[in-house]
C-alpha cells in the first residue's frame, strides 16, 4: 500500500512540476535526416554527424514543486565539436510543434555558422559574447530566418522568469540576457550573480561536456584494441554523449555483510565492480541501465577481452594465410587534423587465394545469369550514326546542306565528310570493382545468408554481366588491419579471361579484419589509371563507414577517403559507391556527393541490382 501510495505522489508531483509541453513534443529521429540536410546546405561541417545531446546540469533556480519533485536539474542544450553535431534529444518548450521544429532548424544554422574551437571556451563571458555573435553572423548570411528568429525570441523570454521573482543580482542577469537576446551584439558582458541564468535555449552550450581519455598505455591499446568487433551487436536509434571519468578498479572486499555499515548500503550504485572487459555475454539491460545515468565511472582492470574473439581477428601464420604478392606497396594517408598528406603511411599487401579450386557458377545464380546476360547482349548490339565520314552508307544531309551554302558564299572549294554511318556503338570503358571484405560483413542479412555471401553472389552475376559486354573490368577485395597491413584480394586482374578460376577466387572470398578505406582506393585509382580507356569508373561495395583499430576510427578515416575520392576525381576516374549500410546517408553524401552512391535498402537484392546499376551508369 505505501508502495502504490508513493508511485502515485512521485506521478502527481512530477506532473505538477513539468513544464514540458508532451502534446507538441518533437524528437531528433523525427526530424534528424533534414536537419543533417540542412546543416550541410548552409555551409556546415560536412563530416559531421548528428547526434543526441545528453542532459547537463544547469545550476539554476527552481522552483518548489521542482525541488520537492527533484527534477529540472538537467537540460539538453546544443553543440558542435570537432566530429559531432550534438542536439537536444527532444524538445518539448513550446505549445506549438512548429515552434520546436523551428528550434531544431535554428540550432542547426547557428551551428552551420560556429567553430568549435571558440564554442567550447568555458567562460561565462566570452559564451555570451559568442552567441550573439553567432546570432548576428547566421541573420546577416542567411536573412531568410529573422522571422523565425524573432517568432523564437518571443516565445522563449515567455518562458524565463519574471524580475519580480528573482533576486537582485539574478533579475539584473536575466535582464541583461533578455537584452541580448532581443537585441544581439548589445551586450559586452553578463553581470555576476550567485545562481547561474535560466538556460538559453536559442544558443549553443556555454560549457560542452567532454568524455574523459582513458589513460591507458599504448600497449593495452595495442592489446585490446584488436579485439573490438567491427560494428555492435545492437542497434541504437540515439547514441547520447556521457559524462565520464575514469577511476580506479576497486579492491575486492569478501567481508560480507557483517564487515560493513548499514548506512553505505545506500551508495553502493554508485560504484559497482563490474567486469565488462572480460564478460563474453552481452547485458540486454544494460543500455537501458546506462540512459538512466548522468554520470558514468569506468575502471580497467587491466585484463586482456576475450581470447576466443582475439584469436579470430589474429593475422593467420604464413602457411595458412593467402599467398602474399610481394612485400607490399606504399602508399600515402591524408591526416585532416593537420592538414597534409603523409607520404609512405599505409602499405598495400596484394593477396591470392591460397586454397581457390576453379568452379562453375552456383546453381541458385543461373536462371539469374541467364536474364542478365539476356539485357547485357542489348548493350553490345547497341548501334549509332557516325557522322562526318568520307565514305558510309548514305549522306549526311546536315554536313550536305551546310558543303552547298558555304561553297555558294566561295568559301569551300571540296566538301570533305559528307556521309555517315549505322555501326555498332563503341563502349571504350573500363571498370575497377573494389568490395569491401571486413569483418562486419559476417553479420547475417536473413536466416539463410551472410552479408559475405550476398557480396559474392553480387560478384559472379557482375562478372557475368561485364563478360557479356565485353567491358574492361577487374576486381579486388579488401580489408586491414591497421595501417601496416591492408589486404587486396586480387580476384580478377585487367587483362585477365573471365574463367572458372576466376570463378573460384570469388568463392573463396571470406570476412577478413577492417575497412581502411583510402588505401584501397589510392590503390585501386593507380591500377585504373594505367588502362587505355577513355571512360574509368572505379566502383566501391561496402557494407559500412571506413573503419580500422587504429585512429582510422571516426572523422580520421571518413576525411582520409574523402580525400582518396577527390584525387580518384582529379585523374579522371568516375567512383560510386553502391552500400547496404541504413545509416549511409549521414556519411557519404560527405565522401561520394549526392550523386555519387547508391543505398541498397533490401540487401538480399544486391546481386541482381549491381549489373543494373552498372548499366545505368554507363548508359
Amino acid at each position: 500500500m505505501e508502495e502504490f501510495v508513493g508511485k502515485v505522489w512521485h506521478r502527481i508531483i512530477t506532473r505538477a512540476a513539468s513544464k514540458a509541453h508532451e502534446e507538441a513534443a518533437v524528437e531528433l529521429s523525427d526530424i534528424k535526416h533534414m536537419v543533417g540536410i540542412m546543416f550541410r546546405a548552409l555551409g556546415g561541417d560536412g563530416g559531421l554527424r548528428v547526434e543526441a545531446a545528453n542532459a547537463t546540469e544547469h545550476g539554476a533556480r527552481r522552483s518548489w514543486a521542482e525541488r520537492i519533485a527533484g527534477t529540472n536539474t538537467d537540460v539538453e542544450l546544443a553543440w558542435r565539436d570537432d566530429e559531432t553535431l550534438h542536439l537536444p534529444f527532444r524538445i518539448a518548450h513550446f505549445t506549438d510543434s512548429e515552434l520546436n521544429r523551428e528550434l531544431y532548424l535554428w540550432l542547426a544554422a547557428m551551428a552551420a555558422v560556429d567553430e568549435p574551437s571558440i564554442s567550447s571556451n568555458p567562460k561565462a563571458v566570452l559564451w555570451s559574447q559568442h552567441n550573439q555573435q553567432l546570432v548576428q553572423k547566421t541573420l546577416k548570411r542567411f536573412p531568410g530566418f529573422s522571422p523565425r528568429y524573432q517568432r523564437l525570441v518571443d516565445a522563449v523570454i515567455k518562458l524565463r522568469p519574471e524580475f519580480s521573482s528573482l533576486a537582485d543580482d539574478e533579475a539584473e542577469l536575466e535582464r541583461t540576457i533578455q537584452q541580448a537576446l532581443r537585441e544581439p551584439g548589445s551586450v559586452t558582458s553578463l553581470p555576476a550573480a550567485k545562481r547561474a541564468p535560466q538556460p538559453v535555449y536559442l544558443w549553443l552550450h556555454p560549457n560542452p561536456p567532454g568524455v574523459a581519455v582513458s589513460k591507458r598505455s599504448a600497449e593495452q591499446d595495442d592489446e585490446n584494441g584488436e579485439d573490438e568487433e567491427e560494428g555492435s551487436s545492437q542497434e541504437v536509434d540515439q547514441e547520447r554523449r556521457y559524462k565520464a571519468e575514469e577511476v580506479d578498479m576497486p579492491e575486492d572486499d569478501h567481508t560480507g555483510m557483517l564487515g560493513i555499515r548499514f548506512e553505505t548500503i545506500f551508495s553502493w550504485s554508485e560504484l559497482i565492480k563490474v567486469n565488462r572487459d572480460t564478460d563474453d555475454e552481452e547485458d540486454e539491460n544494460a543500455a537501458k541501465v546506462a540512459e538512466d545515468l548522468d554520470h558514468l565511472s569506468v575502471a580497467n582492470d587491466g585484463k586482456k577481452s576475450s581470447s576466443r574473439l582475439r584469436f579470430d581477428l589474429d593475422l593467420p601464420s604464413a602457411d595458412f594465410d593467402d599467398i602474399r604478392l610481394g612485400s607490399g606497396i606504399l602508399l600515402p594517408e591524408w591526416d585532416f587534423k593537420k592538414g597534409v598528406m603523409l607520404p609512405d603511411h599505409c602499405r598495400i599487401q596484394p593477396m591470392l587465394a591460397r586454397d581457390s579450386l576453379p568452379c562453375e557458377l552456383p546453381q541458385h545464380l543461373r536462371q539469374s545469369a541467364r536474364k542478365l546476360r539476356g539485357q547485357f547482349e542489348g548493350l553490345v548490339q547497341t548501334r549509332t550514326w557516325y557522322r562526318g565520314q568520307d565514305d558510309g552508307s548514305e549522306i549526311d544531309m546536315d554536313a550536305y546542306l551546310s558543303f552547298i551554302t558555304e561553297r555558294s558564299r566561295g568559301q569551300l572549294e571540296q566538301g570533305d565528310g559528307l556521309y555517315r554511318e549505322y555501326r555498332p556503338g563503341n563502349r571504350d570503358l573500363a571498370s575497377l570493382l573494389l568490395a569491401d571484405l571486413s569483418l562486419s560483413t559476417d553479420a547475417a542479412v536473413n536466416n539463410t545468408a551472410r552479408v559475405i555471401d550476398v557480396i559474392r553472389d553480387s560478384l559472379y552475376l557482375f562478372s557475368e554481366a561485364l563478360d557479356t559486354v565485353g567491358d574492361q573490368f577487374a576486381i579486388y577485395g579488401f580489408s586491414s588491419k591497421k595501417r601496416d597491413h591492408v589486404r587486396l584480394h586480387t580476384l580478377k586482374p585487367f587483362g585477365e579471361r573471365y574463367s572458372p578460376e576466376v570463378r573460384g577466387r570469388i568463392n573463396a572470398i571470406k570476412p577478413g579484419y577492417y575497412t581502411r578505406m583510402g588505401a584501397a582506393i589510392r590503390y585501386g585509382t593507380e591500377l585504373l589509371k594505367k588502362q587505355p580507356a577513355t571512360r574509368q569508373l572505379l566502383l566501391i561495395l561496402t557494407d559500412g563507414k571506413p573503419n580500422d583499430l587504429d585512429r582510422y576510427e571516426g572523422r580520421y578515416g571518413i576525411e582520409d577517403t574523402r580525400e582518396a575520392v577527390r584525387e580518384a576525381r582529379e585523374a579522371g576516374l568516375y567512383p560510386f559507391c553502391i552500400t547496404i549500410d541504413k545509416k549511409a546517408s549521414e556519411y557519404l553524401p560527405h565522401l561520394f556527393g549526392p550523386a555519387g552512391y547508391v543505398v541498397i535498402r533490401k540487401p538480399d537484392e544486391l546481386p541482381t541490382q549491381l549489373p543494373m546499376l552498372y548499366a545505368q551508369i554507363t548508359a
